[in-house]
């Protein structure tokens, strides 16, 4: 059974990880190279080696709702999406009710993670660090890994034919963090996730013109969703997820473009995406539809060649003259301090089982958590990966045997598609809540529907039908929290107390009445064909 622990990073993943070896009587050990906890959303000025790098204005895509640690709630005077100060302050909170502080060693950089000569019977590894100049070696029983994959940035030159000889300057989206280097020039943003949209509409409030260039298209939603709701609280839940599953892709896909078209028509603003089928992860961003249709924003295809000052889009003959390129066409992820015959990585991900730990060690002493780019937040994926995780290191839970979990690793690899539901093919994608179910399931926290449809009819509909946040990892099971069933229940009040800051009270409407009626006499109808 593991003992001492080694966690890699005090960022989101890295702090649920030390509370979790905490829970189950571990000891453990968080290494941090920077000289503060919180990874990715501690903001600063320049740009750190080795750390994840935001801009000024990052917000949250997610609702607080929905990517809160579990068991610890946001403050209720919190805006529905966070700030990144704000949001750096969450973890802080969290770090400090529960204490663990004292478990981080700062400006503490991991060297090496080695496994030992006896690896094979103790499952331990040679821990090699190195604080203020000072190298240092201790033994561990187990390692996690939470350095996530935004630090090492992606920047395919070789695809812009004469980006060499550019007049003008570039960089890569990790070095953004302002947007007065844009004042008064002609800017192209290369990329259209979140962090190339959001770049494009700062820029597009100071320069003269402003390009985003995309190949693939993409759906683009607002944080403002039905009836005003968070886009996630409307869109991440269970019944949705049953209903999608059990549909042939052609329709979900059909449903889902009718549904991102309800707004706005993108094929009308040049954004549809190139393939429809194999889902990619849609682009929130509350302005940019407003920005293409006043020509702050213009959208243009791939970049054909780059020729002196300007360059040249595919399929249009014509010089765009352009001073600045902005880059932003993600990241690749390594794990410099380990041997790759402990983690090798390929095609942009690893042989990890479940996303988590590798599958060929005879001892599973070793796990990776928050490397998955699931449909939904970070901050409770990352911590149900460590929940389990943990009590694999610990013994409490067991691995099927290398050779299942090899099997399991490579049909992931070769993406076979269902023919149901949403398709989910790219590296590291994964249903949001098919995957934290089956971590659920494996620590024995996962919800019974049936059973709280019989003691607790009201809690089994908010499971079922409301938003899929994070307090239903702790209705029951390991980790238990007594606080779960009210903060369900509770959800929507808080989301609509952080926006309901004028109160006008409402008359009371006998149509709203028979509406609300009709719509209870059809929840019913559902829940008894789901149930019985």
């Amino acid at each position: 059974m593991a003992r001492r622990v080694a966690v890699v990073g005090a960022g989101v993943s890295g702090l649920a990880s030390l509370k979790c070896c905490l829970e189950e009587g571990l000891q453990p050990t968080c290494f941090e190279r920077s000289e503060d906890l919180g990874g990715l959303w501690r903001y600063t000025d320049h740009v750190e080696e080795g750390r994840a790098s935001l801009y000024k204005s990052v917000v949250t895509n997610s609702s607080r709702e929905m990517s809160c640690y579990s068991d610890f709630p946001f403050p209720e005077d919190f805006p529905n999406y966070v700030p990144n100060s704000q949001f750096l302050e969450y973890l802080r909170m969290y770090a400090d009710q529960f204490n663990l502080r004292k478990y981080i060693q700062f400006k503490t950089k991991v060297c090496s993670v080695k496994k030992r000569p006896d690896f094979a019977v103790s499952g331990q590894w040679d821990v090699v660090t190195m604080h203020e100049g000072k190298p240092s070696s201790a033994i561990f029983d187990a390692v996690m890994v939470c350095t996530g994959f935004l630090t090492d940035p992606y920047l395919p030159l070789d695809a812009f034919p004469g980006i060499h000889s550019f007049q003008g300057q570039y960089l890569h989206s990790r070095q953004y963090k302002s947007p007065d280097l844009f004042q008064d020039k002609r800017v192209l943003v290369v990329g259209m996730g979140n962090s190339g949209t959001d770049i494009a509409v700062e820029a597009s409030r100071l320069a003269k013109k402003v390009f985003l260039s995309t190949t693939a298209g993409g759906w683009v939603i607002s944080r403002v969703f039905d009836s005003g709701y968070p886009w996630d609280m409307v869109f991440t839940t269970r019944f949705r997820s049953m209903v999608m599953n059990s549909l042939p892709t052609p329709i979900v896909t059909w449903l889902v473009a009718k549904k991102m078209n309800s707004r706005f028509n993108h094929a009308n603003y040049g954004l549809i995406p190139r393939d429809r089928v194999q889902l990619r992860e849609p682009v929130i961003n509350d302005e940019l539809p407003g920005c293409i249709i006043t020509g702050k924003v213009s959208i243009r295809p791939s970049v054909e060649e780059v020729r002196g000052s300007s360059v040249v889009f595919t399929n249009s003959p014509k010089e765009e003259p352009v001073d600045l390129i902005v880059f932003a066409t993600g990241y690749t992820f390594a794990f410099p301090f380990l041997d790759e015959s402990v983690v090798k990585v390929e095609d942009g991900q690893a042989s990890l089982y479940k996303y988590i730990f590798p599958a060929h060690l005879p001892k599973p002493t070793l796990a990776v958590i928050g490397l998955i780019k699931p449909y939904g937040s970070m901050v409770p994926t990352g911590e149900t990966q460590a929940r389990w995780a943990v009590r694999v290191l610990k013994g409490t839970n067991s691995l099927p045997p290398p050779s299942v979990m090899i099997k399991d690793v490579n049909e992931r690899r070769k993406n076979k598609h269902s023919g149901f539901g949403l398709c989910y093919c790219k590296a590291l994608q994964s249903d949001y809540i098919k995957y934290i179910d089956e971590l659920l399931t494996y620590i024995g926290a996962k919800p019974s529907l049936l059973s709280l449809l019989l003691t607790d009819p009201r809690l089994a509909l908010a499971v079922f039908f409301g938003p899929f946040t994070p307090y239903q990892f702790r209705l029951t099971g390991p980790g238990k929290w007594e606080g779960a069933r009210n903060a369900i229940l509770m959800q929507w009040d808080r989301t609509l107390q952080a926006t309901r800051t004028r109160i006008v009270p409402e008359s009371p409407s006998p149509v709203e009445g028979a509406l609300k009626l009709l719509g209870f006499l059809a929840l019913l109808g559902a829940v008894f064909l789901v149930f019985l």
